[in-house]
């Protein structure tokens, strides 16, 4: 277990000054950074709290609300969590993944956006297209993808998460057509077209002027090499995969739980900070999923971390078919009419209510309780305001 205390946020505190007077940061970098390194500290302010039986006082500082930040998860992925209850149906649920090859994360790497839409676009063609073939299915689907951009050991591996139901609409909206047991669609078939439209896409953008390639690509500016890099992408196989289905909605719902408001590494990873290195666990799925080590410069540490920055409004969680915004409310009801399931009842959520109750009711976690006594209640008695200057840092070790 990593010891108390240690934080991504930390590494930033100590070495990142360092590493912004010798890199060259983009986008939102530099914001994300300061973000983490001020978030639940002095710098933003937040209230004084003492345990109403033994007199325990600590501060409660305001977190940065970031969506890059480890400590700023847990709340947002329960309210969204809160909002997805009532959209699942009583049915086979089914994980399926969609990878680029590394070629391909090289040009997102410098291309984020267009890259990661592009990602979205094909994901979910590729999902409804052959859904709707007779052949395999023969009806609409309805499905939540959510965009990762990192591996175990922080390198940039894109690729995005679909949880989908096990059945969809018939084209005439008069039945639901279920998958058959334990199956979802095709892989090798859903690879293919995926490939295919990916790459058509990625042609486009290029030929439009989108895509801008430096460094180690700058060759790829030539029309002819271009061309050449995606005629022998069209060779190799695309990693497409589903996972067996989940046991039910419950299960779905812990899985979203998991994987939708992840970061690029948790703080219970970390293992050390020191010496100007840090030390994580990793999960290698090469090698059996056995946890192992590695150690990095602290500087290669924070490049990793900030290759996951998304841009400005970029939005990582999305909704599809007969889950989209526009239609969801109308066709779920339609969904859940021919399952035969009534709309289930949830009590509307009230942004307004204090963000312990909240996060209370939705985990069973309580943040009132006294940490030292764990009989009294922690009452708030005064407010921090925000310190003139951001956290210190602590010196290399």
């Amino acid at each position: 277990m990593a010891r108390p205390g240690l934080e991504v946020a930390e590494v930033f505190r100590r070495y990142g000054a360092a590493y912004r007077e010798t890199h060259a940061l983009v986008g939102g970098q530099r914001r994300v950074m300061r973000a983490i390194e001020r978030c639940r500290t002095a710098a933003l302010g937040g209230h004084l709290e003492q345990c109403h039986a033994c007199g325990h006082q600590r501060p409660a500082y305001n977190s940065c609300s970031n969506r890059h930040c480890p400590k700023c998860q847990a709340l947002a992925r329960a309210r969204w969590l809160e909002a997805r209850r009532a959209e699942l149906l009583p049915t086979e649920y089914f994980h399926v993944v969609f990878t680029v090859p590394g070629a391909i994360a090289a040009i997102a790497a410098q291309n984020k956006a267009v890259v990661y839409n592009i990602l979205f676009r094909t994901t979910a063609e590729t999902l409804r297209t052959i859904a709707a073939d007779p052949q395999h299915l023969g009806a609409e689907l309805g499905f939540i993808a959510v965009l990762h951009t990192w591996g175990q050991t922080l390198g940039h591996h894109p690729h995005v998460h679909c949880v989908v139901p096990g059945g969809g609409l018939a084209p005439d909206g008069q039945r639901w057509i279920a998958c058959r047991p334990g199956f979802f669609l095709p892989v090798r078939v859903l690879s293919r077209l995926f490939r295919r439209l990916f790459l058509d896409q990625l042609q486009a953008a290029f030929e439009a002027g989108r895509l801008h390639v430096a460094g180690a690509l700058e060759s790829l500016r030539d029309p002819a090499a271009f061309a050449q890099a995606l005629a022998l992408l069209r060779k190799t196989e695309w990693v497409v995969y589903a996972k067996p289905p989940f046991g039910g909605p419950e299960q779905v719902l812990d899985y979203l739980g998991r994987y939708t408001h992840r970061v690029a590494i948790a703080n219970h990873r970390l293992l050390a900070i020191e010496e100007g290195q840090v030390r994580f666990r990793w999960k290698d799925y090469r090698d059996h999923d056995r946890q192992k080590t590695m150690t990095l410069e602290a500087a290669e540490f924070i490049r990793r971390f900030l290759l996951h920055v998304l841009p400005d409004g970029f939005h990582r969680i999305r909704h599809y078919g007969w889950l989209g915004t526009r239609v969801r409310v109308r066709k779920l009801a339609r969904c859940r009419h021919l399952l035969g399931v009534c709309t289930p009842v949830f009590p509307p959520p009230t942004p307004r209510r204090d963000y312990r109750d909240v996060y209370e009711a939705l985990t069973g976690i309580s943040l009132r309780e006294c940490p030292v006594c764990h009989r009294g209640q922690m009452v708030r008695i005064g407010t921090l305001p925000a310190a003139l200057r951001a956290p210190p840092r602590g010196g290399p070790r």
